[in-house]
């Protein structure tokens, strides 16, 4: 008979137990609790997500499918929907979030000297935009955001070079994608690369305030004085490389400095596109590379709307809604953590549905993975977005 641990539970030993009850204790998460704790709740929101259920009545179906084998999971015994759900709607989402961060720290200890990126640079190099979730505007009223329409917001920092998320912070609808910029800490030398969206020169300054530099796009009526061009390689696709200064009374104020305005050409696309940073030590043509990896963000959007569940909530309430994303989040980052720490040479996409079929195996994760027939069970090829293809 085969006695080793299901592979549900292989997977939650690359987490620390000991981390996570610390943030439950923080927000006193198990007060009065006796049976279902959050610990409990975290591996059955988990389960909902590791193996693709449509909603908390899914979830809970399944589990209870399989009363024999709730302990070895974990989670004890088997629970009904309104506990589960009460537990969303009433624990303190600030548990899951901090655990998240914590295992975003482990598994950027892990990913570090990795570097995905098109240029060789030592720098770190961050990605900065938002996602919007649509919702019902009668169950979620309190997720303002259109006349007749309600939704949140996930307005994102990710390492560029390892595509781990960086900082995430959850808002309704409304709330402009470039107040953001005011909650993030800045890291001296680091590059923050934005859309124009983010084009706000009150909030550029503090970053370059803080030692660090950005790359955005300009506007339309983009106002400033040439003080002087470098010379550029047009073959390449630069077409000027310039020191500007902004003109304009309040702009004036608002970024005193002067700026750097690179043209740049994609031949490509037959697009031309203007970039402005604060960074004059770069080559041109690196900026505009470096602006070419903003698409990872959006490849990170668009793989979590696809293959974890956050595009339909399991609970109304904004707690249950923050809960239901931040174990998303830590799903995804123990998927990463486990990729690296057993070298797996699969994608996250092919680990994440080998581990969805054979949850309830005995099977160790590591020869999962190891089986020949894997070689050919690849992700369905999605149209890659074309360089500055906005």
């Amino acid at each position: 008979m085969n006695q080793g641990k299901y592979v549900f539970a292989q997977i939650f030993e690359f987490v620390s137990h000991n981390d996570f009850l610390s943030c439950v204790e923080k927000y006193d998460g198990d007060y009065k609790t006796k049976h279902f704790s959050c610990w409990k709740q975290f591996l059955c929101m988990a389960f909902g997500q590791l193996t693709h259920r449509e909603s908390l009545s899914d979830t809970i179906l399944c589990i209870g499918a399989n009363p024999k084998k709730l302990y070895h999971l974990g989670i004890g015994c088997a629970i009904s929907k309104s506990t589960l759900s009460k537990a969303n709607e009433n624990r303190d989402w600030r548990i899951y979030q901090d655990f998240a961060l914590l295992l975003i720290t482990q598994a950027k200890a892990l990913y570090a000297g990795d570097n995905q990126l098109e240029v060789d640079i030592k720098n770190n190099v961050f990605a900065i935009d938002s996602t919007t979730i649509d919702l019902c505007l009668t169950l979620y009223p309190w997720a303002k955001f259109r006349k007749k329409k309600a939704a949140v917001k996930l307005h994102t920092m990710i390492d560029a070079k390892t595509s781990i998320p960086e900082f995430i912070h959850i808002s309704d609808g409304k709330m402009h994608d470039v107040n953001v910029l005011d909650i993030i800490t800045f890291q001296p030398e680091s590059f923050y690369v934005m859309d124009r969206g983010y084009l706000d020169f009150d909030r550029l300054f503090s970053i370059h305030k803080a030692q660090a530099f950005f790359i955005t796009r300009t506007k339309k009526g983009f106002n400033f004085e040439r003080m002087y061009s470098a010379r550029v390689d047009k073959e390449k696709g630069i077409m000027c490389d310039q020191t500007i200064k902004l003109m304009g009374f309040y702009v004036s104020k608002d970024y005193p400095e002067k700026l750097r305005r690179i043209k740049f050409f994609d031949k490509e696309n037959g697009k031309t596109l203007i970039f402005i940073t604060n960074n004059f030590e770069m080559p041109a043509l690196q900026i505009a590379l470096l602006y070419k990896h903003r698409w990872f963000i959006e490849l990170f959007f668009k793989w979590i709307k696809q293959h974890l569940k956050i595009k339909s909530f399991w609970g109304v309430s904004p707690n249950a809604v923050k809960t239901q994303i931040w174990i998303a989040i830590s799903v995804y980052v123990i998927v990463l953590i486990l990729k690296k720490k057993l070298g797996l040479r699969q994608s996250i996409y092919e680990i994440l549905q080998i581990l969805s079929i054979n949850i309830f195996d005995k099977e160790p994760i590591n020869q999962l993975f190891n089986k020949s027939d894997l070689q050919d069970f690849k992700e369905p090829n999605y149209n890659q977005l074309k360089l500055f293809d906005l």
